[in-house]
C-alpha cells in the first residue's frame, strides 16, 4: 500500500503534493552506510498518517486488518532469505536488486508497524524506548555478554 516507483515531482522520496529533496536530508553513517537523520519517527508516522488520510483509507485500517497486514508483509520479508543459508551482515551474497527489495519488504513491516501503533494510540517511539530499558535490565552486560541465553536461564 506504500507508494511505488517514483512518488512525485517534488523529488525523491516525496509523496504527490509535496516540494523539496524530501529524501536526501540529513545524512548520517550507520554501520552499514547513510541513514536520513532528517527522517524521524514522528515525521514518517505523519506522512504514512496523511498518506491513509489522502485515500480515505483510515476505515480499512482497524488494529485487525494492519495487524494481518503486518503478518503478510513479513512473510514477504522472510521470503527473500528463505533457501539463502546464512547470511552476514553485508548481505555480499545479494545483489544490488535484492538488497533494494530487502529495503522495500522491511519499509513495509516498518510502515505498518508505525501505522498500527498509530492507530492504537501508542508513542512507538516511547514504547521502544521503556523496552530497551526494560531488555537491559532483564539481560545486564556482566550476565549475558557474548551469550544468546533467555534472561530467565541466566
Amino acid at each position: 500500500w506504500i507508494a511505488r516507483g517514483p512518488l512525485s515531482m517534488g523529488g525523491p522520496g516525496c509523496f504527490e503534493g509535496e516540494a523539496g529533496d524530501c529524501g536526501a536530508r540529513g545524512r548520517m553513517e550507520g554501520a552499514a552506510g547513510a541513514w536520513n537523520g532528517a527522517a524521524t519517527l514522528e515525521g514518517i508516522r505523519a506522512r504514512v498518517r496523511q498518506f491513509a488520510d489522502d485515500r480515505d483509507w483510515a476505515q480499512y485500517h482497524t488494529p485487525r486488518n494492519l495487524l494481518l497486514a503486518l503478518v503478510g508483509e513479513v512473510g514477504e520479508l522472510s521470503e527473500i532469505f528463505q533457501w539463502k543459508g546464512e547470511v552476514d551482515g553485508s548481505l555480499g551474497n545479494f545483489t544490488e536488486e535484492e538488497k533494494v527489495h530487502l529495503g522495500e519488504e522491511l519499509s513495509d513491516v516498518f510502515i505498518y508497524t508505525l501505522r498500527l501503533s498509530d492507530v492504537c494510540g501508542i508513542d512507538l517511539g516511547e514504547a521502544a524506548i521503556r523496552k530497551l530499558a526494560k531488555n537491559a535490565e532483564k539481560y545486564s552486560i556482566a550476565k549475558c555478554k557474548g551469550k544468546a541465553t533467555k534472561y530467565d536461564k541466566l
